[in-house]
């Protein structure tokens, strides 16, 4: 057991030396140190000057201030000292009153210091006790405060209880990964002062992560203005796809109304792009041991990342892999294209997740037409775009496809550099 303070009140004056000699043994070994006081507001005044007292053995019969009116106004001290009363048999009314008051335990006169030694041991074990459980307590909570920039309010809670799975180091799991980005923003950076751009990214990611944790995603990491979540982990989530199609939809729109919030402002923000991808991935806390940053590596992160700005090319705001697209089921959504990523050597076909409004469209089933002619090397897939541009001018993956025809292109095959 760690070194105690204790504070001895009372009035006998022969008291404070018979407790130094009988506990002469502990106290050269620094067990334990005594403090003195001789009636409650002395004591008052010893415990304003010395805050990390753990027990208070007093007296109850005493001048200026009683033992019973000082267990009273210890229960007010934001570090309440357990407290040991010590009284005479016959006042045993006074001794149930103090235990009522909150007294651990108490002691009958004469003291045998015996019995004196051994009440203190004990009181010291429950305050050791109390002690652990308000750490543990306290951990827990800035564990949960921590946490609670990552992860979703409810898993946060889970993990501060037992954080057991983020340990140092990682493991290999499935998992659906999203980037987001804002185009133009480092341009923009340069024409706002410090404190509009604090606002708007403030807000911004308030806004955008309040959507990643309403779907019970993980915020992996803020860069920038960039943003990159991971669904399947830390927990499992055997609809993380599903999640993650659902999350980056409901993050587009949250963002188009934070732009069109600000254009009436007089400042036009980027549109923000987003990418998604699933596969397996390293994920872990990669810390250090030093800090906590749970994150993910792998081709699967990569890949994630490349779609987001290929929606650059395709004038699309959100781009998803067929691998995503597999995972979630039931996908509303049109092929933008097999493309060669930067760095790979194998195309990847990806999608655009749509709403179930635009998924409605008419002009949809027009599209789709269009691409199945594009994807089979038909020629009148040309003709199928350039109809669908002239009812739709302002589709931008349609678009897309026209001018890679007109310039004497073919297939569904795309390069994104």
């Amino acid at each position: 057991m760690p070194s105690a303070k204790i504070l001895v009140v009372d009035d006998e004056p022969d008291l404070e030396a018979l407790i130094t000699q009988k506990f002469r043994r502990q106290i050269r070994q620094g067990l334990v140190t005594f403090l003195f006081a001789h009636d409650g507001q002395e004591a008052l005044d010893r415990l304003s000057d010395n805050r990390d007292v753990d027990l208070v053995v007093s007296d109850i019969n005493m001048p200026r201030m009683d033992g019973l009116t000082l267990l009273a106004k210890l229960q007010d001290l934001a570090e309440r000292p357990s407290t040991i009363i010590v009284s005479a048999y016959g006042d045993m009314a006074n001794i149930r009153t103090a235990m009522n008051r909150g007294a651990f335990d108490f002691l009958t006169k004469p003291i045998d210091f015996v019995d004196l030694e051994t009440t203190i041991e004990r009181t010291l074990r429950h305050v050791e006790a109390l002690r652990e459980g308000r750490r543990r307590q306290s951990l827990a909570e800035r564990a949960h405060a921590s946490l609670a920039r990552y992860f979703s309010p409810n898993l946060a809670e889970r993990l501060a209880g037992d954080a057991s799975g983020l340990e140092l180091g990682g493991h290999r799991r499935d998992v659906a990964s999203l980037f987001t980005d804002i185009a133009g923003f480092t341009s923009l950076v340069e024409s706002l002062d410090p404190a509009q751009l604090a606002e708007i990214l403030n807000g911004y990611f308030a806004e955008m992560t309040d959507v990643v944790f309403a779907h019970e995603g993980t915020v992996a990491k803020i860069v920038g203005d960039a943003l990159h979540v991971l669904f399947g982990a830390p927990g499992d989530q055997p609809d993380h796809a599903a999640r993650a199609v659902d999350c980056a939809l409901a993050l587009d729109q949250v963002a188009e109304g934070f732009r069109a919030r600000w254009r009436e402002r007089g400042i036009e923000i980027g549109v923000t792009r987003i990418g998604v991808h699933a596969g397996p991935a390293i994920v872990g806390n990669f810390g250090g041991g030093r800090y906590f940053d749970y994150t993910a590596y792998g081709d699967t992160i990569n890949t994630a990342a490349r779609l987001e700005n290929a929606n650059k090319a395709f004038g699309t705001r959100i781009c998803v892999s067929e691998a995503v697209v597999i995972r979630a089921g039931q996908f509303r959504g049109r092929p933008l294209g097999d493309l060669l990523l930067r760095g790979k050597q194998t195309a990847l076909r990806a999608y655009e997740p749509l709403t179930e409004a635009v998924y409605g469209d008419a002009p949809l089933a027009q599209y789709q037409d269009a691409y199945a002619k594009l994807d089979a090397g038909e020629a009148g897939a040309l003709a199928a775009f350039a109809a669908l541009v002239g009812l739709r001018p302002d589709d931008g993956v349609a678009a897309f496809h026209l001018k890679r025809l007109l310039n004497g292109g073919s297939g569904s095959r795309v390069e994104v550099r």
